[in-house]
């Protein structure tokens, strides 16, 4: 509706009675502080904020009506002004355009000619440098939000209706399969979560109540090649079977039950407060800090350094300032 409500209408022989559901949405400009006013509020805000100029690709998950919309309209206020927003949707919800009217924002929509991976391929030429999807509902807009996400744009925000982090992973991999992008599983698990990097997971308790339940990060376990191949050093032939055997073992446990990634909670919801957990990996903050301009990388070590106790990438590796202008770094000998 014009308003930005949506009404769904059933009837005999469908539905038992005729029956009219609305569901408001308010279309006015929301923000993470309106949103989010639980204790713990300032560090749950500022870790949103950083990962959006971080340009990191996130989900948001949860059951239906608990907020996922809302809160992705309250994230892209942080986008960087210099970025062009595309935006696909099954109906026009988030009408970005009238909130932000001096944004570069473009929404697609399915017609019943145009479906959501026409509209998709579309965006490719639309010069957008970030990719919003309303709702992964389908297999092949699962699919190709993998796909876009790798090579077509430079970050992707998108909401789906898992419950756990597992469970995002697995749905997004079996889209892939489906749709016929890849024929093996371990495959197309690499390749989602080697593209998926925070997960935030939003619920609706029975108070009607809306919370953040976690914030979590996926990390990719590296395939480090472990095998040993002493056995051909070994001067028994018992020695060798057993440095053979190793391997062998070593082997088909990669193949048949190898971890291809953990998760960590960032932040979680604990007695109705939010707590800031497990640090971010270096990795993602070095990403991080490669795409915020000088202030946010200055505020983001200082996020870190605040609720972690250190800005520290590894144990004997700063990260690296960039000298201020006008003044040259300090010579030692």
């Amino acid at each position: 509706m014009k308003d930005g409500s949506r009404v769904v209408v059933v009837r005999p022989s469908f539905s038992e009675t005729w029956a009219f559901f609305v569901r408001k949405f308010d279309v006015k400009r929301a923000t993470l502080e309106q949103l989010i006013p639980d204790p713990g509020k300032e560090q749950a805000i500022d870790l949103l904020k950083f990962l959006v100029k971080g340009a990191r690709i996130v989900s948001l998950t949860g059951e239906q009506g608990c907020g996922k919309t809302t809160m992705l309209m309250g994230m892209i206020e942080n986008i960087y002004e210099t970025m062009n927003i595309r935006v696909q949707e099954t109906a026009f919800e988030l009408h970005l355009r009238k909130i932000y009217p001096t944004r570069n924002i473009l929404t697609f929509r399915e017609t019943e000619t145009i479906s959501g991976q026409e509209g998709l391929d579309v965006q490719k030429k639309t010069d957008g440098s970030v990719n919003i999807i309303g709702e992964v509902a389908t297999d092949p807009v699962a699919s190709w939000m993998i796909q876009a996400a790798q090579v077509a744009s430079k970050f992707t925000l998108f909401t789906h209706h898992a419950k756990t982090f597992p469970n995002l992973v697995t749905a997004l991999r079996n889209s892939m399969l489906r749709t016929g992008v890849f024929t093996d599983e371990r495959t197309a698990e690499e390749q989602v979560i080697q593209v998926l990097n925070f997960d935030i997971h939003l619920v609706k308790d029975f108070r009607g109540r809306r919370y953040i339940e976690r914030v979590t990060e996926c990390i990719p376990l590296e395939d480090k090649n472990e095998y040993n191949f002493d056995h051909r050093k070994e001067k028994t032939l018992e020695a060798k079977f057993d440095k053979f055997f190793d391997n062998a073992t070593h082997y088909f446990t990669k193949v048949t039950d190898r971890q291809l990634y953990k998760y960590v909670n960032i932040m979680e919801y604990i007695d109705g407060e939010y707590v800031l957990t497990n640090k971010i990996s270096n990795k993602n903050i070095k990403e991080m800090r490669a795409n915020m301009d000088e202030t946010d990388v200055e505020a983001f070590d200082k996020f870190i350094q605040e609720n972690w106790g250190t800005n520290i990438i590894d144990k004997n590796e700063k990260i690296e300032e960039k000298p201020k202008r006008g003044r040259k770094p300090k010579q030692t000998v």
